[in-house]
């Protein structure tokens, strides 16, 4: 698939291999991928995208899957996942994580009480959040999906350079003021050398329950447009569903609810399009000419 290895090769090969042999030493252990569902601001559904994406993975694609929940302000997985217990703990201390619709799910929503603020500067997230990766038995996966805060901050560029991440997905709107932040998030990944598996537009468009008519309220086709300008690979779109947040505030994702529906069918393509995607970058990065030091 096009456009994977465009930041890295501007690098230089030197550098992508010092790069690329650091990144090694992060592997999560038992765990094959890990992929960063990301987007550049709040609001643009980011949480039920990747809620719905892991369901699909392990519901459709039949694969092994974690969701970690590592927006530690303001965690979703716990309601969208109808998860309220605490996780169980091993006897070498590590979290079990909680399991559900096939996914097992770790989130910061589990250790502290539901309603309670989360008031704490960086050095307490970026500790909680190595704990919420390590300090779990996570067992073996196929795909760690990863639901990222919004932004571009410290707890971002915290996850992309203390874990071998395969890739991050871009989730945007298609309106113009969700893709400026959607392109400096993909930008912030390009630098620290984070593969972009591809771009999903949410809300694309919403159907009339009564006459069927499209109704492009956020724009039309802006994500879309926006992946092809900068060379990266465009894998799906969500249309704006009542269902799918009924799912999210029930705790039933729709591709749970309504596995047959046209949303659970484009949920499903994304997680077809994305294990294509880690299967052609695998294939390219055993391609690469080795470098001799």
């Amino acid at each position: 698939m096009k456009g994977f290895f465009r930041p890295l090769t501007r690098l230089g090969g030197l550098r992508t291999y010092a790069a690329s042999f650091s990144r090694s030493k992060l592997r999560l252990e038992g765990v094959k991928d890990v992929v960063a569902v990301a987007s550049g601001k709040g609001g643009v559904g980011k949480s039920t995208t990747a809620v719905n994406l892991a369901v699909a993975l392990a519901n459709k694609c039949h694969l092994k899957v974690g969701l970690l929940d590592a927006d530690v302000y303001g965690p979703s997985v716990p309601t969208m996942m109808k998860i309220s217990k605490k996780p169980d703990v091993t006897q070498d201390t590590k979290m079990i994580p909680i399991e559900n619709y096939g996914v097992k799910c770790m989130s910061m929503g589990f250790l502290v009480e539901k309603d309670a603020p989360i008031v704490w500067r960086g050095p307490m997230v970026m500790s909680a959040l190595e704990k919420m990766l390590r300090g779990v038995d996570w067992g073996n996966l196929d795909i760690l999906v990863v639901d990222m805060p919004p932004g571009t901050g410290d707890a971002q560029l915290t996850m992309s350079q203390n874990l071998q991440l395969s890739g991050a997905l871009i989730v945007s709107t298609p309106q113009d003021v969700a893709l400026i932040d959607a392109r400096r998030g993909a930008k912030m990944f390009s630098k620290v050398q984070v593969p972009i598996l591809g771009f999903i537009e949410n809300m694309s468009c919403f159907k009339c329950p009564h006459c069927g008519e499209p109704s492009f309220i956020f724009g039309e086709g802006g994500t879309r447009k926006t992946a092809a300008s900068m060379g990266y690979n465009f894998i799906g779109e969500i249309p704006l569903e009542v269902e799918i947040r009924k799912g999210g505030d029930e705790g039933v994702p729709i591709t749970i609810s309504s596995p047959d529906s046209v949303v659970s069918k484009a949920y499903g393509d994304v997680a077809q399009n994305l294990v294509k995607g880690l299967h052609e970058l695998a294939k390219e990065q055993t391609l690469q000419p080795e470098i001799n030091l």
